[in-house]
């Protein structure tokens, strides 16, 4: 193992955004609630079930495309809404019309609280650049380039696939390996020589699938034996955590 706590065959390291380089994942499930738990109390009346922001969110949206959250997180309930179309009204009963309507929180949340970097991540892929090692960011947000420019880390990555490079590549997303993937090629890496750094469940799903060298994952919210579960091949709190680099 390299200092940077990975296998030395590892040339590159491609990390999630959300709970990984920023501290959004907080936000995203507030916009998530009120989402939903909106829906729900027009459907059902003062008697709905809200959506809870700790199991819900990280069973059925966490770490997917906006679309595929509202679809999964819906299902569970057995509840099953037209797709609408991607430019659909937030207040539009759709499935494109309420993921528009959480990225609209999403986006005021951001704006009024502003978004946090986790320093210990941002310090890893420093050293993990000056190591040698090629980085990419791979996330399901199509707000993935303003988040980063907001805490002035675009620079750390030599490679972007996010939701607005999926949708464009017709990729799906996690638990689905292709963003990944991508993210590899782009880089000139083959997924063995790649390790994926996640907080989700699907986003462990991902690595595994797509057989990476190796999936570090971050374990934010106390989930760590989940993410064993999922693949992961190591559970951190932190990245300061993870080799003997700091």
């Amino acid at each position: 193992m390299t200092e940077l706590g990975l296998p030395d065959a590892i040339q590159a390291c491609l990390f999630d955004l959300d709970g990984v380089v920023t501290r959004t994942a907080v936000v995203h499930a507030a916009a998530w609630k009120q989402t939903f738990d909106e829906y729900l109390r027009r459907r059902d009346g003062t008697d709905f079930r809200p959506f809870d922001k700790g199991a819900d969110y990280d069973r059925y949206v966490d770490g997917r495309p906006r679309a595929d959250g509202v679809r999964t997180f819906l299902a569970s309930r057995g509840i099953h809404l037209p797709e609408g179309e991607p430019g659909d009204p937030p207040d539009r009963e759709t499935v494109h019309g309420l993921g528009n309507r959480k990225n609209d929180l999403l986006l005021e949340l951001i704006r009024t609280q502003g978004v946090e970097a986790y320093e210990g991540t941002l310090r890893y892929i420093e050293r993990a650049r000056a190591a040698g090692l090629r980085t990419a960011v791979v996330s399901s947000s199509a707000n993935c380039r303003d988040v980063l420019r907001s805490i002035e880390a675009e620079h750390l990555f030599d490679v972007r696939v996010d939701g607005v490079v999926a949708a464009e590549r017709g990729l799906p997303g996690k638990p689905r390996p292709d963003t990944f993937l991508a993210a590899a090629a782009d880089l000139g890496v083959e997924p063995k020589a790649a390790a994926v750094f996640e907080d989700a469940l699907a986003g462990m799903d991902a690595g595994r699938s797509g057989h990476f060298g190796y999936l570090v994952a971050l374990d934010r919210v106390g989930q760590g034996d989940a993410l064993r579960e999922h693949g992961a091949d190591i559970v951190v709190k932190d990245l300061v955590y993870l080799g003997r680099w700091v």
